[in-house]
């Protein structure tokens, strides 16, 4: 058991990556080349977003805040698990433990509010397009970005300050990534608070974004069978249903990893592969379909390379 007044000095120990020495190399350039390719392709759609003002556009400007989010949720992790590969040193303070937590939490957290208010620019873009320009004005536009991520804040503040006034009785992570249900096992007692709590927020923003995209998609849907303009059909219907697969695929990835600590069923291997997983397949796929697919980006970022060109 360890009293509340060393937590500070703790140091924990994340589950083994079962590395062979034949494999470290190989696992950190392949880590490493991950991560740097992640940052490579959201940076590049951040970058082009916010120097083309043609760019600068509700719709444009709420998909800036997925490859922020994307980026913030690989550097997260990559860095501490590169570090971890290299030197087969699977140890983390606490406090650091507690702030990686923070991160990937309001990653998840915010990778749904992002795709819930794009869902919802969509619905108005297409279902009631001649109302669009007066609803999603810039203070509107504002308002909406703000308050998802506020209100996501403090959401992940209140589900970690939970874990602070109950003592700790074992040092060693069940997984890979410091996630708030791996560290909840940590914990002498209070796990059935933290445990109520944090299934209350899973369902809330599961449910919140469901809800939102559901009722979104079927409206976007209807309006599209009824549209006499073959060609704005098909257009809305190729990106809606893209961006609805990647949605259920972040469901899925996201889902899996935060409801198999509560059971028993599902083998711990599977697990920690999809709590790696989740740090890798959206921040790849999202800039693909959300940003290189959309064609006004697309032009934007061509535009750009070709006067880069010219310039040397």
């Amino acid at each position: 058991m360890y009293p509340n007044g060393s937590v500070l000095t703790l140091v924990l120990t994340l589950h083994s990556l079962e590395l062979t020495e034949t494999s470290i190399y190989p696992a950190f350039i392949f880590g490493l080349i991950t991560y740097l390719f992640i940052l490579l392709c959201n940076l590049t759609i951040i970058i082009t977003i916010c120097l083309n003002r043609n760019l600068h556009k509700p719709m444009y400007i709420l998909l800036l805040n997925l490859p922020l989010n994307d980026a913030m949720g690989a550097t997260s992790l990559f860095p501490q698990l590169l570090h971890s590969i290299w030197s087969q040193d699977r140890s983390i303070s606490y406090p650091a433990c507690l702030l990686q937590g923070f991160f990937v939490h309001l990653n998840g957290g915010a990778s749904y509010l992002i795709l819930t208010a794009m869902a919802y620019d969509r619905y108005i873009a297409i279902c009631c397009p001649l109302r669009y320009g007066a609803i999603m004005t810039t203070n509107n536009l504002v308002k909406i970005i703000t308050g998802m991520w506020l209100f996501n804040v403090i959401i992940i503040i209140v589900v970690f300050s939970l874990l602070i006034p109950y003592r700790i009785c074992q040092t060693h992570m069940t997984d890979l990534v410091c996630y708030k249900t791996a560290l909840m096992k940590l914990l002498c007692d209070g796990i059935e608070v933290n445990n109520i709590f944090g299934l209350s927020c899973i369902i809330f923003y599961h449910g919140l974004s469901l809800s939102v995209v559901a009722f979104t998609y079927i409206h976007i849907l209807i309006t599209c069978v009824t549209n006499k303009q073959s060609d704005a059909k098909i257009k809305a219907l190729q990106t809606c249903g893209t961006h609805l697969v990647v949605f259920l695929l972040l469901e899925f990835i996201t889902l899996f990893p935060l409801l198999s600590h509560r059971s028993e069923i599902i083998p711990a291997f599977l697990r920690r592969v999809f709590s790696i997983s989740n740090f890798i397949f959206p921040p790849l796929v999202n800039p693909l379909v959300y940003g290189f697919k959309t064609k006004e980006i697309r032009q934007k970022m061509f535009t750009c390379f070709k006067n880069k060109i010219r310039s040397f």
